[in-house]
C-alpha cells in the first residue's frame, strides 16, 4: 500500500513512525517549508501518548533533552494554591510526562523517518494545493508545488492530512469552512535560561477569569543546574494592541504590564522576559467541530482533524495518539476504507468533546471558578471550593482525553502489525 502524508509535524512524523511499526514500508510525508524544523517553544505530551513514544522506541532519545513532569500547581493572581496534584510517573503512571521542546521532538521523529523509512521517505519544499481521486484504482492523488512553483502529483492507495491548524487537506474536504476561529485573546511566549522554582520539573498555571500565565521548565543544564523555562501568557487582544513595538512583534510590555504584579512561585518574571531572546505572538484560535474527517482514501489527523485550545497539553498529545490508532486500524482492515471509517468512529467523537471542554478551558477552569468565588483572594481553598469539586473536574477531565491513570496503564497496546509484514 502506498501511502502519502501531508505535514511534517509531530503528527505527520507520528504517522509515519507508526505505519513503518505496522508493517507499511511505502510511505513517504510531504512537507511544504524546504526544510523540517519547527520553533523551539515548548510542549507537554502527556503518558498515553508518551506511552505511544515508547513503543515506537523514542523515549530515550527525547528523555535526553526532556524535563519529567512531577506535579501541575495552579494559582490565582496572588500566589493562593488553588489546586495542585502529581503528574507522570508520581501519579501512579508507568509512563511519565513529558516537558520539552518541540523543535527537538521534531528532530528526533525527522531523524527516525528517515532512519527507518529512508531519505526519500521525507520530501520538503512540496505544499500541497489539489486533490483528486484516481480513476478505477480507489486510491487518491495529490498535487504538490515547490517554491519556484513546479508541480508533482503524487499518487497514492491513501492520503493523510496532517497539515496542522492551516490545513490545506482539510479546506479540499471542506472548502466553504473558512479560516480558524479566533476567540479574542493573544498567546505571547517564550523560553529563557532561569533558576529551578518549585519542585525543579513543575508546571505552574496562574490566571483570572480573563488571563492565564503558563511556566514550565523544557530542559536542564546540569552543568549548571539551571532550566530552560517555557513561559506562555494569554490576555484579551485589546489589552496588548497598545503595547508592542513598532514591529508588532514584542510582548514584553503587555506581559510585564498585565502579569507583573502577579506572583509566579520562585520565578523572576521581569528577568525572564529581559532573558527571553524572541516573543512571539499570536491569535488564540481552533477549529469547529467537523462532521466528518474521512472521504474516500483522504483522512485528517491531529490540528487538522481537531485544533483545539492551549489547554490541558492535549495537542500533540492527541495527534500522536491519533496516528497509533489510524495505524493499528490500517494494519487490522484489509481495505483502506474501512480503516479510515474505523479510526474515525474511534477518535472523532472523543475529540469533538476533548475539543468543547478545551473552549471552557479544560481542567484550567479552576482558576476562573476561584476569581469568580473569591476575586480578591484566600487563605485556604476550602473556603471557596467543596471537598471534592476541585478532584472531580481534574479526573472528569483525564477522563474524558483519555489520559486518566487505570485506563492508560491497563488498555491493550496499539502496537499492531498488518498481516503478511514481514517482522
Amino acid at each position: 500500500m502506498r501511502i502519502a502524508i501531508a505535514g511534517a509535524g509531530i503528527g505527520g512524523l507520528a504517522a509515519a513512525l507508526s505505519l513503518h511499526a505496522a508493517g507499511f514500508d511505502d510511505v513517504t510525508v510531504h512537507e511544504a517549508d524546504p526544510r523540517v524544523r519547527s520553533l523551539g517553544f515548548g510542549l507537554n505530551i502527556l503518558p498515553n501518548a508518551v506511552r505511544e513514544l515508547a513503543e515506537l522506541g523514542l523515549l530515550d532519545a527525547l528523555d535526553r533533552r526532556a524535563v519529567r513532569t512531577r506535579e501541575l500547581a495552579m494559582y490565582n493572581p496572588h500566589g493562593n494554591l488553588v489546586w495542585r496534584e502529581d503528574r507522570g510517573l508520581r501519579a501512579g503512571y508507568r509512563w511519565p510526562q513529558l516537558s520539552i521542546s518541540r523543535s527537538h521532538l521534531v528532530l528526533v521523529m525527522a531523524e527516525e523517518v528517515r532512519r527507518r523509512l529512508g531519505d526519500g521517505a521525507l520530501v520538503t519544499d512540496a505544499r500541497l494545493v489539489g486533490l483528486g481521486g484516481s480513476a478505477g484504482t480507489g486510491g487518491t492523488s495529490a498535487t504538490f508545488t515547490d517554491r519556484a512553483g513546479s508541480p508533482r502529483t503524487v499518487r497514492a492507495d491513501l492520503l493523510i492530512g496532517a497539515d496542522g491548524i492551516h490545513s490545506a487537506v482539510r479546506a479540499a474536504l471542506h472548502p466553504g469552512e473558512g479560516p480558524p476561529p479566533a476567540n479574542g485573546m493573544t498567546i505571547l511566549r517564550g523560553t529563557a535560561w532561569g533558576d529551578p522554582f518549585l519542585t525543579g520539573s513543575s508546571m505552574a498555571v496562574l490566571g483570572d477569569d480573563r488571563r492565564r500565565l503558563v511556566l514550565y521548565p523544557i530542559e536542564t543544564d546540569r552543568s549548571t543546574g539551571r532550566t530552560l523555562i517555557n513561559w506562555v501568557a494569554a490576555l484579551p487582544d485589546a489589552d496588548t494592541d497598545t503595547d508592542t513595538d513598532a514591529d508588532g512583534t514584542d510582548g514584553r510590555t503587555p506581559v510585564l504590564r498585565h502579569f507583573g504584579g502577579w506572583s509566579p512561585p520562585g520565578v523572576d518574571l521581569a528577568r525572564l522576559l529581559r532573558d527571553t531572546p524572541e516573543v512571539h505572538r499570536h491569535p488564540m484560535a481552533d477549529r469547529d467541530p467537523l462532521p466528518r474527517w474521512t472521504s474516500g482514501h483522504v483522512t485528517l489527523l491531529g490540528d487538522a482533524a481537531h485544533a483545539m485550545y492551549p489547554a490541558g497539553s492535549n495537542g500533540a498529545t492527541q495527534s500522536v495518539i491519533d496516528a497509533r490508532v489510524l495505524a493499528a486500524h490500517l494494519a487490522r482492515h484489509s481495505e483502506p476504507g474501512a480503516a479510515l471509517r474505523a479510526y474515525e468512529e474511534e477518535r472523532r467523537p472523543q475529540m469533538t468533546e476533548l475539543q468543547r471542554s478545551n473552549r471552557s478551558l479544560g481542567p484550567e477552569r479552576v482558576i476562573t471558578l476561584a476569581h469568580h468565588r473569591a476575586p480578591g483572594g484566600f487563605a485556604d481553598v476550602r473556603e471557596v471550593f467543596g471537598e471534592e469539586e476541585l478532584a472531580e473536574i481534574s479526573r472528569g477531565y483525564a477522563e474524558t482525553g483519555k489520559f486518566d491513570q487505570e485506563w492508560v496503564n491497563s488498555r491493550p497496546s496499539l502496537s499492531v502489525r498488518r498481516r503478511g509484514a514481514e517482522k
